[in-house]
């Protein structure tokens, strides 16, 4: 295996020493059957020690061992081997059999994923749920969609992409996701979670209107009722009381995510007895006559006995059920989600019902205890709880193979929030990085989660603002996106100071274009009173931290990828603040000129590296801001050059436009310069490794180096570069 660099750090010594049994930290993070914990069937690999030079760590790192490091002795899976597609299920009349699959299907799941040191936990929980899902109903006919990524490795087992399953979040392999590009059985795409309900009920009303039969059932996780979107969905479902099914699996025992102090509900013989009690048709039908019943007595009559049922079942049932029953959906549950009888019995009751509106089905699923988490990623929700305390994200830190960008921006966070007690911490999005934790942690009285309530992250970060506080808003950039009108009215056009660190910004590697963010630079830089800068390396992180952290009079952005950082100091230095829209030069030339914003400054330094074997002597500025630009520095590299290339990480609209915005008014084009952009094409960058994304976008060192030569007219020598 290797390690690659953007340009090589310093005091870079690779070390090998022999072990009995290594394997790596994510492994041993993630499922319990990882190949990293079967050492019974791992055979010894070798450790790989690095001294990299950081801010304050200096350790030593196991290192992922080579897929050709070890054999895996895969379980049989005989039934499993006769499912081609859910209809194959029918064929299982046994639920010894069910059960049975169910094991091969986890078995597989284990295989697949150890082998990619990838977490499998949460897609261990829903094995039972897809297969009865698919037991009962009738796919692609009837209409299955899912909001959580994990969530679909049964399903996309079960629907006939197994053959294909290890190709998962690799480069023309399955997405992460489901997508309706990829298969029949996909009828939505889904990346960012809140989404299958609202697409739920348009495929339901358009059946109803349609005069077809087919049945709708939307699966939707607890971590998904945290966004507004989902109790929307569910108002609207109740008002149009139109025939579907909302299976709500909650793997945290409680239908609002609280803190993992809270007691965990109870699935006992007598919550299951009345789930199948509430789901009979003879139930159903017994509740409609009375309620005919209390009509005929009057208005007052059939109000007080609608309150008399909302109370006994609010009795009966879980904390928060009464919700549901409030938004118009039938409530059932709660269910044991890993128990395969119960859910057949209860989904076999719901698709019989005929002309009774939307029905929740609650469903308790069991992750396996795990830690979760893995390099270089947004942690998946649900697969980690709250640190125990500081030491123990600090080990985590210190066995990191690299440090992030994400280390760096939490470290310099830290060390300004001990010297100013208004700085406070708001997160949204999926999950959080365990670096961030680290604040969490320190300052526990400082940070909100609000998970993927975006929006509300947004506005509430205003509000602090607007209460004397310093907000920094953490948001991955994809995420950042369904905020956008609350930046727009509620942060930007009233000027108040928020700090938004976008995190994970431009391309993410496997977790391809759901997650990816390329936009961020174009939907922040066209607002009127945002300042919006980005980093080449974690100095300049360390700065415009700093920088933030200063500003008081507007908002104020900066973004920040997801992956290692570049390794340009060693020791950790409090941030100095950067003057605001001023860049610099790094290195001098002539006739060509690169003007990079963000981590790309770093490729236009090894694409002038390149150019130099050619002959050719290019100028490397780092812009820092996109808003406002630095005019001295965009006229001087005009005038003293021939040709301007801007270079980012971004979509059309962005830093580049800015640019040839100002260059265009500035008359400037009209003397002898003559400028290209290059940014992201015009397309979605699928789910590849980070180097082969960057490769498919054209943002390589060698492609930028390419476009130069190509403009010079050495087109032959661009061929050549490019073999």
């Amino acid at each position: 295996m290797g390690v690659t660099y953007l340009h090589s750090p310093p005091a870079v010594n690779l070390v090998f020493e022999e072990s009995a049994l290594v394997h790596s930290t994510s492994c041993r993070l993630h499922s319990s059957q990882c190949l990293g914990c079967n050492t019974s069937k791992l055979k010894p690999c070798r450790t790989l020690v690095f001294n990299l030079p950081s801010r304050r760590f200096n350790r030593r790192v196991a290192a992922l061992p080579d897929v050709d490091d070890f054999f895996w002795e895969k379980d049989p899976t005989p039934i499993l081997d006769t499912i081609d597609a859910p209809i194959h299920l029918k064929n299982l009349s046994s639920k010894v059999e069910l059960k049975q699959l169910a094991g091969e299907v986890r078995s597989e799941i284990s295989f697949i994923m150890s082998r990619k040191c990838q977490p499998c936990n949460t897609g261990h929980s829903v094995v039972d749920l897809a297969i009865a899902i698919h037991y009962v109903f009738n796919a692609p006919m009837d209409k299955i969609l899912w909001d959580a990524g994990q969530h679909t490795y049964a399903h996309k087992i079960l629907t006939g992409r197994r053959s294909l399953f290890h190709t998962i979040k690799q480069r023309k392999g399955l997405s992460g996701f489901t997508s309706r590009f990829e298969s029949e059985y996909d009828p939505f795409g889904a990346g960012h979670g809140c989404n299958s309900l609202s697409a739920g009920l348009g495929m339901a009303v358009a059946r109803d209107l349609g005069g077809r039969k087919n049945r709708i059932v939307t699966v939707i996780s607890n971590w998904t009722t945290m966004a507004g979107q989902v109790y929307e969905a569910m108002g609207h479902a109740g008002f149009l009381d139109s025939n579907m099914v909302v299976i709500l699996n909650d793997s945290r025992h409680t239908l609002l995510p609280k803190p993992d102090s809270q007691s965990k509900m109870s699935i006992n013989a007598f919550s299951s007895a009345l789930s199948k009690v509430q789901s009979s048709k003879g139930f159903r039908k017994f509740r409609e006559a009375a309620k005919g019943l209390s009509k005929w007595f009057g208005k007052g009559m059939h109000e007080f006995a609608a309150k008399i049922d909302e109370y006994a079942r609010g009795m009966i049932g879980p904390h928060g059920a009464t919700l549901f029953e409030e938004l118009g959906l039938y409530y059932i549950g709660p269910i044991d989600g890993n128990n395969i009888d119960d859910l057949i019995c209860v989904l076999k009751e719901v698709a019989t019902l005929d002309s009774t509106g939307p029905v929740l089905v609650h469903v308790i699923t069991e992750n396996e205890k795990d830690s979760g988490g893995d390099f270089n990623s947004e942690v998946t929700p649900n697969e980690e709880g709250p640190p125990e305390s500081s030491q123990d994200i600090l080990k985590f830190l210190e066995n990191g193979l690299s440090r992030t960008y994400n280390d760096c921006f939490v470290e310099s966070l830290i060390a300004e929030a001990e010297n100013d007690k208004r700085i406070v911490v708001v997160h949204g999005g999926m999950g959080i990085d365990r670096s961030i934790q680290l604040f969490q942690s320190r300052f526990p009285d400082r940070f909100f989660d609000l998970g993927i309530a975006e929006q509300h992250a947004v506005t509430f970060s205003a509000g602090l603002a607007c209460g004397g506080l310093k907000p920094f808003c953490i948001i991955p950039s994809t995420f950042l996106q369904r905020a956008y009108d609350q930046i727009v009215e509620d942060v930007d056009m009233q000027k108040i100071p928020v700090r938004f660190a976008i995190t994970s910004a431009g391309l993410v590697g496997s977790e391809g274009p759901t997650n990816s963010g390329p936009f961020d630079i174009t939907f922040m830089s066209c607002l009127p009173n945002m300042i919006v800068m980005s980093p080449s390396n974690e100095d300049e992180l360390i700065d415009m931290v700093a920088t933030a952290a200063m500003v008081e009079d507007r908002p104020i952005c900066f973004r920040y990828p997801r992956g290692a950082i570049v390794g340009t100091s060693g020791t950790l230095a409090y941030g100095n603040p950067l003057e605001i829209g001023k860049g610099e030069i790094l290195a001098e030339g002539k006739e060509i000129a690169f003007l990079g914003y963000g981590e790309v400054v770093q490729r236009c330094l090894i694409a002038r590296s390149l150019l130099f074997n050619f002959g050719i002597q290019a100028t490397v500025a780092n812009a820092r801001f996109c808003k406002p630009l630095d005019i001295d520095l965009i006229r001087m590299l005009c005038q003293q050059h021939d040709f301007l290339i801007t270079v980012e990480e971004g979509t059309v609209g962005g830093f580049g436009s800015h640019v040839s915005q100002f260059i265009s008014l500035d008359g400037l084009l009209d003397g002898k310069i003559k400028w290209r952009p290059i940014v992201l094409p015009d397309r979605y960058i699928e789910h590849a490794s980070l180097t082969e994304q960057l490769d498919m976008a054209g943002l390589t060192a060698h492609h930028i180096a390419a476009t130069a030569l190509t403009l010079l007219g050495r087109h032959r020598d661009a061929l050549l570069l490019m073999k």
